[in-house]
């Protein structure tokens, strides 16, 4: 990987990053095209195979093809390593390689590492690659060991590569399944909706991989001396917890209310998670009540958070904004949270990511809703998953054209790189200057 680097150097990180997600699609999709792939024994096409890797690199979730009954134990294989890249980042998986054979790095592989995972500084990168691939195989395997009990009570033998599918889709926020032969085409896990021994640990795993490998970081630093973590940790596992609190009460007292009790907790906490860019379901969505189905959106948008395995805005971009509507209010210079002043960048950051997710979100719905003759609904809900690297759907995904297939992809490759990745990968920086224009008024509000 040094070699290659050294040899471009005039290429910024950002423009490597987008490069190796998108030879990895490439490559994805021509295994996905192999006879030995496909579950009828023929080639897939490339529309449905590009996209399919599209989804499963951007850890996406959204499918045209029944994941089960369209693919083999090859394709589902390759699917799989699609998902561990996608999650892991593929310069993490690039550094891995280079750690396995004993190179060392140089000063620009560190800087697009710390670029990848979004790390405050350069010192420690190193370590903080091997802690994150090192927790990420721990974790993945317990949620495997957690999981075979209840898939083979089920399924018998192949309940294992069941557990295994499902541990690494969970934790890396992919949302794929494997269930399609066992309990009906894209069913997802509804078939378990009221089986705490899959749900909870399927949840864990989604939580544990959407708040960021620096959270894990910190944690592991500071164990239970909150008063020792960083702001951007407070700032992540309170919204982490808000964000799933609030939208399982609300789904408990209304659109969950037919279920029995224990299974109406499980389904309203599952469908608080999941939204956080997860992809999985125990309840029908088309289901969902309008304000319910806003909510989902609205969470799938928000995403997980910075430097982990999730999509979307990140928490962190929400609750500046959050915290600079209170600064206004309040009539107070700087946005601030637990104690800090917010820098004035960092808030301007997160008002111009979301201008352009929020852009992004409705052109694309509108595009498409034209295209197709659809509800504008449903086109919101399918481009905020796609955006938010999530995977839920209304069930439209399967008859969309080509056309609106492509802006799905696109968005689906700019929520897991990063909006801003593109603007610092294509930006030209000659025409930086440090003159400043001059300052005048004008009436806000």
């Amino acid at each position: 990987m040094d070699e290659v680097f050294e040899k471009k150097r005039r290429v910024s990180p950002w423009i490597i990053i987008i490069l190796g997600f998108a030879a990895v699609i490439l490559v994805g999709t021509v295994l996905l095209m192999l006879p030995i792939s496909s579950g009828d024994g023929r080639s897939a096409s490339f529309g449905d195979s590009l996209f399919t890797a599209v989804s499963a690199v951007c850890v996406t979730g959204l499918t045209v093809k029944d994941t089960a009954s369209c693919w083999s134990g090859f394709g589902q294989g390759v699917l799989l390593i699609l998902i561990q890249i996608g999650g892991l980042g593929v310069v993490t998986v690039a550094a891995a390689v280079t750690m396995l054979s004993g190179r060392k790095f140089s000063l620009f592989t560190r800087s697009t590492m710390q670029n990848a995972m979004s790390a405050p500084k350069l010192g420690g990168i190193v370590r903080l690659t091997k802690f994150v691939l090192k927790g990420t195989f721990t974790v993945e395997l317990i949620g495997t060991a957690v999981l075979i009990p209840a898939f083979v009570s089920r399924f018998g033998a192949k309940g294992v590569w069941f557990a295994v599918f499902h541990s690494v889709s969970a934790f890396c926020n992919a949302g794929f399944d494997i269930m399609g032969s066992e309990t009906g085409r894209f069913s997802s896990l509804t078939a378990f909706s009221a089986n705490a021994a899959v749900t909870l640990p399927v949840m864990l795993l989604i939580m544990i991989g959407g708040i960021g490998f620096l959270t894990w970081d910190d944690i592991r630093k500071n164990r239970l001396k909150v008063s020792k973590y960083s702001m951007q940790t407070k700032v992540v596992l309170t919204a982490a917890g808000i964000l799933i609190l609030i939208p399982a009460l609300w789904l408990f007292f209304t659109d969950m209310r037919s279920l029995p009790l224990g299974e109406r907790m499980l389904a309203s906490l599952f469908q608080a998670v999941t939204p956080r860019t997860a992809g999985f379901n125990t309840f029908d969505l088309t289901e969902l009540s309008g304000p319910s189905k806003c909510i989902t959106t609205a969470l799938m948008l928000i995403g997980g958070s910075p430097g982990s395995t999730a999509g979307g805005m990140k928490t962190t971009t929400f609750v500046l904004l959050a915290a600079n509507v209170v600064s206004v209010f309040k009539k107070k210079e700087d946005a601030e949270l637990f104690g800090r002043r917010i820098k004035p960048a960092a808030v301007r950051t997160a008002g111009a990511l979301f201008i352009m997710y929020l852009a992004l979100f409705l052109v694309g719905a509108a595009a498409i809703s034209s295209i197709e003759g659809l509800p504008m609904e449903a086109c919101l809900f399918e481009t905020a998953s796609a955006l938010g690297t999530v995977g839920l759907s209304l069930g439209i995904t399967t008859s969309l054209g080509t056309a609106s297939r492509c802006i799905l992809m696109l968005l689906m490759f700019m929520g897991r790189v990063g909006g801003l990745t593109f603007v610092y990968a294509f930006l030209s920086s000659s025409n930086r200057t440090n003159s400043k224009l001059p300052i005048e008024s004008i009436m806000v509000g």
